[in-house]
């Protein structure tokens, strides 16, 4: 696999509990040296994409504000747009000491729904790279609907790394990886260096957010992690305060961080973006013989095969899929309404309403979990 100018790409994100000091200022040290250590990539051939957070925490210290930082959405963009030029400026200097130009690029979740959109995306990311410009990208979150948003950059950072056709995807964040357990509670927690497969004893591993600085933690890591290794991109969770920990990272030395195996099968943008980045707002209980179906066959959701609903889905919401067995195995975009159930549910195609389409979910829309 190689990027999109042709050349082998990397990309590289830095979460906000590692750019970011402990007074919030943006950590000009630490954005030095990942820069020199992006460089030397560049040098070895290598095309390189940084992901940034912290545009929240470098506003909210420029503002000079007491106390914690505030929680409210619109206030938190309103500080993004003051902290966005100052860590765009930091990205701009530390690069620049290395000869390097670096080009903004905010990237909003509908940038990669519309294939219009995903395609100017992906066609300006790669112009970049043949101009020799480091692509510094971040979410848009000075004008981002909060009910349509990536929520963290590492979730970004994976579909950023499907977008340009990268080999691998590097989060870097503040410990040394995925542990076996939590470093705060248990003093026996070591380094897990590989998965294979990303699984719920996995998942409940990760816990939840690490910090009050970032969006995220080592369970939007993995996620990101899955997002990757199901489009066929590896992943690296490692400690962005190991020096060198790129070099290391990219040659694969023991240690360096959590490595995941991509898949073998790679999933389009769309149906990435179905299976992880949008919310489910109910679920469809289906019987075994359309579990079947859609698992096995490759098929579409036809409403014969429902019997049961939960939640108050409209057309065009994402919904998760349930087998007899309570087992959710499958999710995508369903074109009814939970409202018309009565209408449709358990129903045969030739007994519907005129104006239903003979899908509930149709298998262009529907990704297949498990």
């Amino acid at each position: 696999m190689s990027g999109a100018d042709g050349r082998r790409c990397v990309v590289v994100k830095v979460g906000s509990s590692s750019v970011t000091t402990k007074d919030g200022q943006t950590d000009e040290a630490l954005v030095g040296r990942i820069s020199g250590e992006i460089a030397a990539v560049l040098a070895g051939g290598v095309a390189v994409v940084l992901v940034t957070s912290g545009a929240i925490a470098a506003g909210w210290s420029a503002l000079a504000r007491s106390g914690p930082r505030p929680t409210d959405p619109a206030v938190l963009q309103a500080v993004s747009a003051v902290g966005q030029p100052r860590l765009m400026g930091s990205w701009a200097d530390g690069l620049g000491q290395h000869g390097l130009p670096a080009g903004q690029v905010l990237l909003a979740p509908l940038d990669f729904v519309h294939r219009s959109q995903y395609l100017h995306a992906r066609g300006t990311l790669a112009h970049l790279l043949e101009l020799g410009v480091v692509p510094v990208v971040n979410e848009n979150d000075a004008v981002a609907d909060e009910e349509i948003r990536f929520g963290d950059n590492d979730r970004l950072a994976a579909l950023v790394a499907h977008l340009v056709g990268a080999d691998l995807l590097v989060l870097l964040t503040d410990t040394p990886g995925l542990l076996t357990a939590d470093p705060r509670r248990s003093a026996e927690a070591s380094l897990i260096e590989e998965v294979v497969e990303i699984d719920q004893q996995l998942e409940r591993v990760a816990g939840g957010p690490g910090t009050t600085v970032g969006s995220g933690g080592m369970a939007s890591k993995l996620a990101a992690a899955k997002i990757a290794t199901w489009s066929g991109v590896e992943a690296v969770i490692a400690d962005a305060s190991r020096p060198g920990v790129l070099a290391d990272v990219l040659a694969g030395r023991p240690g360096a961080g959590t490595v995941f195996r991509a898949r073998p099968r790679r999933l389009p943008a769309r149906k990435l973006w179905i299976a992880f980045a949008v919310g489910s707002t109910g679920q469809l209980v289906v019987d075994e013989g359309a579990r079947r179906a859609l698992s096995e066959k490759g098929r579409s959701l036809l409403p014969s095969g429902v019997v049961a609903i939960q939640g108050n889905f409209l057309p065009d919401d994402a919904v998760e899929m349930v087998g007899p067995d309570g087992a959710v195995f499958a999710k995508g975009l369903v074109r009814y309404a939970a409202s018309r159930a009565p209408q449709w549910m358990g129903r045969r195609s030739e007994d519907l309403p005129d104006d239903l389409p003979h899908e509930v979910v149709h298998r262009d829309d529907l990704v297949v979990l498990t």
